[in-house]
């Protein structure tokens, strides 16, 4: 069953008019490409463009995780726009091997590399035969220019390239490959978590939970430790499946068909496990392919938080919601407030995807109305729309702060980037226990707003 949904119309804005992005509800491809190679173990991120975009990349990822991060760039210069980012691309990979001595170099390609032409792979093809018998890290290519996709499209994409150079078949294990999706920390750890509670052997690809947001150092360190094995990712094709979190993969080229395809591992395309609908469907396949009940420690998670939803019905019953963020974990997060009687008012997502109206309404129940689903959304359309319908709630990013300001409404914040709190690597949101935490953050706050807006305040509820 489907809910209802309208077109909104046109509208006409006070303001000078105006046609491009303000405010984007989106990143860069290479951003999301270069999370997933720093969640490859003593992988450095190698952006071939200009010093700038490896700059804003740096500054981005810092901001959210508080941890250092090192990208490296091939520099581009006015004379390497005309002539080719050839000799660039070799002096930046000697001077990483030379300096950082990694066991994998991760190439992540821009808007003007792609723009003139740049044969990266052929490149790439020329290093290795130079090196031959000198032992080099492994390369790795992924072609991320921005103009065609978002970070999003970056990031699968590297995930895609990484297990194409890598990966190798072999007799089969029982192991389980995981493909995440762009998830937190905190996330990451709780997938492992609950596969190992499974006893199932598991790859993460990637696992930026360490290198990302690890320990205190006596010693600076160039590689932060932790990300998947290198060893591990060449095991891949012998594993008995891949899960991958992320509706919008369907039927689409990816790290997971790609190994269907080249070693028969078997394919399992989920949401990302946010509320007890999304996330019964995950302990379902892992339950499968484990061929073991469920632990008695995520059924008690589940009843706990079942009865969580019955204690806070009357605080959210029929409230309205702006979600916005990567189109996955939108689809997921509207799933979850329909479930506890929040109305998603308004789906947005920074990305011009055609699935994302049809994924977002095939989760809804019958008989919301007036939902709309706004893809290619920028901040500025979305306080155009909220100002007319009327919402109670904001989840999403740091980046939605002016919009929660103008609206004087309540942000919860979830997903990528959190720029100001600390601990955005640290929200949980999946599974049971990351969606009993979203629930009491989202119940809080809405209380919390009831509360400060109270012109005598109240103490109990």
């Amino acid at each position: 069953m489907q809910a209802n949904f309208v077109k909104l119309p046109t509208v006409k804005k006070t303001g000078p008019a105006f046609v491009s992005t303000r405010n984007a509800c989106k990143l860069c491809a290479p951003l999301g490409a270069s999370l997933v190679f720093r969640g490859i173990e003593g992988c450095v991120p190698l952006i071939h463009g200009s010093q700038g975009c490896a700059t804003y990349i740096r500054r981005y990822v810092i901001s959210h995780f508080k941890e250092p991060i090192d990208i490296a760039s091939s520099n581009f210069s006015e004379a390497t726009a005309i002539f080719g980012g050839a000799a660039n691309l070799k002096i930046a990979l000697d001077n990483l091997i030379r300096q950082y001595k990694p066991s994998a170099v991760g190439i992540a390609s821009t808007c003007l590399s792609e723009t003139i032409g740049d044969d990266v792979q052929g490149y790439l093809e020329e290093y290795r035969k130079v090196h031959v018998g000198v032992d080099i890290p492994a390369l790795i290519y992924a072609s991320t220019p921005s103009y065609r996709g978002t970070h999003m499209d970056g990031y699968h994409e590297a995930v895609k390239a990484t297990v194409v150079a890598l990966a190798c078949g072999g007799p089969r294990s029982n192991s389980l490959n995981i493909v995440p999706g762009f998830l937190s920390a905190a996330d990451l750890r709780h997938l492992q978590e609950i596969i190992a509670d499974f006893q199932l052997p598991c790859t993460m690809l990637p696992d930026y939970s360490e290198t990302l947001d690890g320990e205190s150092w006596s010693d600076y360190q160039k590689l932060s430790p932790g990300g998947t094995p290198v060893s591990a990712i060449r095991a891949m094709g012998r594993a008995a499946a891949t899960i991958e979190l992320g509706r919008s993969l369907a039927g689409e080229e990816t790290a997971a068909s790609c190994l269907t395809e080249a070693f028969g591992v078997k394919r399992v395309t989920l949401g990302i496990p946010i509320g007890i609908r999304e996330t019964d469907l995950f302990f379902s396949a892992v339950q499968e392919i484990a061929g073991c009940e469920l632990p008695q420690k995520y059924a008690k998670q589940r009843g706990r938080l079942v009865d969580a939803y019955i204690d806070g019905h009357k605080t959210i019953s029929g409230k309205r919601a702006v979600i916005y963020g990567e189109a996955d974990f939108v689809a997921s997060m509207a799933s979850f407030l329909d479930e506890i009687g929040i109305v998603p008012s308004l789906c947005a997502t920074g990305a011009p995807t055609k699935k994302f109206q049809e994924i977002v309404s095939s989760l809804l129940s019958a008989g919301h109305k007036d939902i709309i689903i706004r893809e290619d959304a920028d901040f500025e359309d979305m306080l155009d729309i909220c100002s007319k319908i009327g919402v109670d709630i904001i989840i999403g990013n740091s980046k939605g702060y002016y919009l929660a300001k103008n609206l004087n409404l309540p942000l919860v914040r979830a997903g990528f980037p959190v720029h100001d709190r600390i601990g955005g690597q640290r929200i949980l949101h999946v599974g049971y226990e990351g969606t009993q935490q979203l629930f009491d953050r989202i119940v809080n706050a809405l209380i919390e707003y009831k509360q400060i807006n109270s012109p005598v305040g109240y103490s109990y509820i």
